[in-house]
Order: C-alpha cells, then structure tokens, then sequence
C-alpha cells in the first residue's frame, strides 16, 4: 500500500483567515495490483491458512524497482503480490496462443 502526502484541509481560523489543517495519510493501492490481488481473491488462491514460508535474497534495486511500481510497502505484500500475478494466466497470451496462424474468414493477403 501507498500512503499518499496528507492532504490539507481548509477551515476558517479564529480571525476569519483560511488555515490548512493536516489530514490523515489515505492508502492507496496502484490500479494494477489492487486487479491482480481481486483476481487472485475471487480464483481462491488468496483464502486458506498462510502455512507456506518463502525466503530469498534478491538485488535491492530490484526490490526497490517493484517496490515503486506495485505500491507494495512490506515485502510481504510484493512477494504475496508477485505469486499472484505469476499464478494468474494472461488473458492477452492466452489468445495469441489460440490464434498463432489464424486468420478471419474474409481476410485476404494482397501480394
């Protein structure tokens, strides 16, 4: 999760001025990874006790790089995040798969 800058707030001072008073910080989770995790929730892979243990050492720009593109905050998070996308099937190469050397009906190849 992301945690955005706090946000002011307006409100009107004891002299009538504008003063920005401090907000809590909103967490955000990144588009992309909040549709990875719902799809991996709704698969069932998500349910069920966490009885696995994954440990591994990896090159921090690497971490670092998936840290800012996932929005991830802990590595639990990037590691349950990663299984996920690597345990859902592409939709997107699924098709080119099923459709490698097919082509419409009325296609026709000018030479």
């Amino acid at each position: 999760m992301v945690s955005t800058p706090a946000v002011a707030n307006v409100a009107k001072g004891a002299t009538g001025h504008r003063v920005a008073q401090p907000t809590r910080k909103v967490a955000v989770v990144p588009t992309n990874a909040s549709v990875v995790l719902d799809e991996a929730r709704r698969a069932g892979l998500l349910d069920g006790e966490k009885t696995e243990h994954v440990s591994f050492r990896a090159p921090k720009a690497l971490i670092d790089a998936a840290r800012r593109e996932s929005g991830a905050t802990k590595l639990t998070e990037l590691g349950i995040l990663a299984l996920a996308m690597l345990a859902q099937p592409d939709p997107a190469a699924n098709f080119l798969k099923d459709t490698r050397g097919k082509l419409g009906a009325d296609h026709k190849l000018d030479y």
